[in-house]
C-alpha cells in the first residue's frame, strides 16, 4: 500500500534529487558536507552466509550506494568468528565464517555490535569479531573490550567536519553489556546514552548522531518508550536518531527540526515469512556544521536467501532542512562510475 502524498510527486521527486544531490556525488563549490550512508541488519551466517560460501555475493545489487558515501555504517547482526559456543538460553544463535568478510570490504567503514545477537557465541567470540572486522579495515564500534570502550564515539573526520556515531542496544540479554572488566556491547541506559552525548560535544563534535537497537520485533509501530528515549537524547544534543533491531520498518518524524528514523528494518538477513520483515531501508543522509541538511532513504527488497536489492520506484520517507514534516520520496539512484 501507498501513503499519499502530502505534496505533487513531481514536486517531490524534484526536490529529492536536489536533496540527494550531495548524495549522488554531484560536486559543490566550498561543499563542507558530509554524506553518510547507514544500513540496517547485516546477518552473514544462514542463507547469506550459505550465498557467500557458493561463490554469491549478497551486497552486489547495493554495491553502488554503499560505495556511494563519505562514510558507510551498518548494523553486523552476528559475530564473525570460529571459536565459542551458541547461548542455550537462546533460540535463535548466529556465527559467520571470516569467509564473509571480503563481502563488506570497501563497502562499509564501520560497524556496530550494539545488538543482541553479537554475544551469541560468548565473550571471546565477541572479541574475535571485533579484532577480525577491525584487521579487515572496518571501524567497530557499540562495543568494545570493556565498559569505556564500548561507550567510545566512533569518530568520522571528512572535509573538516568531526561526527561522533554511538552505538547502542537496549535488547535482552543484557548479559551481553561490557562491563569495567570485560568485553561486551554499550548498553543503553538513558544516564549514559545523555553523558555520552555531552561528552562528544565538549570533545569537539560538529555532528553527534545516536545509533540505537531498540523497539519490539516485527512490530511496524514505535512505542512509547523509544519516542520518550528519542525526545531526550535530541534535547540532550543528538543531531539525529537512527535506530534498528524490529525487523521491520517503522517510519520517521522530527523533533525540533532533526529527523528521527525510527527502524531501518533488515538489510542482509534470511529466515522471515512475514513480508514486512523482507523490506528494509537503507538510509542516506547529508550532514554540515549546522546538522542533519538533508536525507533519503532506499528501500532494500530481500529474497529467500535474504540478499537485498534496491526498489527505485518506491515512495519512501525522505526530509531536509527547514521541513519539519517527513515526507516521501523516490530516492535517485547513485550516478553510474
Amino acid at each position: 500500500m501507498r501513503i499519499p502524498l502530502p505534496r505533487p510527486v513531481a514536486v517531490l521527486v524534484l526536490t529529492a534529487a536536489l536533496c540527494a544531490g550531495a548524495q549522488a556525488g554531484q560536486p559543490r563549490a566550498q561543499d563542507t558536507s558530509v554524506r553518510l550512508v547507514f544500513a540496517g541488519d547485516v546477518m552473514l551466517d544462514d542463507g547469506p552466509g550459505r550465498t557467500i560460501a557458493a561463490g554469491g555475493d549478497p551486497l552486489a545489487a547495493f554495491d553502488a550506494v554503499l560505495r556511494d558515501a563519505d562514510y558507510t555504517i551498518g548494523n553486523l547482526e552476528c559475530p564473525i568468528a570460529t571459536t565459542g559456543q551458541p547461548m542455550d538460553s537462546k533460540i535463535f544463535n548466529f556465527r559467520a565464517d571470516p569467509r564473509v568478510l571480503p563481502v563488506l570490504q570497501g563497502r562499509f567503514d564501520a560497524l556496530a555490535v550494539s545488538n543482541n545477537h553479537a554475544g551469541d557465541y560468548g565473550r571471546g567470540a565477541f572479541v574475535e569479531t571485533m579484532q577480525r572486522v577491525k584487521a579487515a579495515g572496518i571501524a567497530v564500534f557499540g562495543g568494545g573490550e570493556n565498559l569505556q570502550a564500548a561507550h567510545a564515539p566512533l569518530w568520522i573526520e571528512r572535509k573538516g567536519l568531526r561526527i561522533a556515531v554511538l552505538g547502542y542496544n537496549e535488547f535482552k540479554p543484557r548479559a551481553f553489556e561490557a562491563g569495567a572488566t570485560w568485553p561486551g556491547v554499550a548498553w543503553s541506559d538513558d544516564r549514559e546514552v545523555v553523558a555520552d552525548i555531552r561528552a562528544a560535544r565538549q570533545a569537539g563534535a560538529d555532528v553527534v548522531i545516536p545509533f540505537m537497537h531498540w523497539g519490539w520485533e516485527r512490530e511496524p509501530h514505535t512505542s512509547a518508550r523509544q519516542q520518550q528515549l528519542a525526545r531526550r537524547l535530541i534535547d540532550a544534543g543528538a543531531d539525529a536518531v537512527v535506530g534498528g533491531h524490529p525487523h521491520v520498518t517503522q517510519g520517521a518524524d522530527t523533533y525540533k527540526g532533526r529527523p528521527i528514523i525510527w527502524s531501518l528494518g533488515n538489510f542482509v538477513f534470511d529466515g522471515f515469512d512475514l513480508p514486512p520483515a523482507r523490506i528494509g531501508w537503507v538510509l542516506r543522509m547529508t550532514v554540515d556544521r549546522r546538522g542533519v541538511r538533508a536525507w533519503d532513504t532506499v528501500e532494500a527488497q530481500m529474497d529467500d536467501a535474504g540478499t537485498p536489492a534496491p526498489r527505485w520506484d518506491r515512495y519512501t520517507p525522505c526530509g531536509w532542512r527547514g521541513e519539519t514534516t517527513v515526507m516521501r520520496c523516490q530516492a535517485p539512484p547513485p550516478p553510474e562510475r
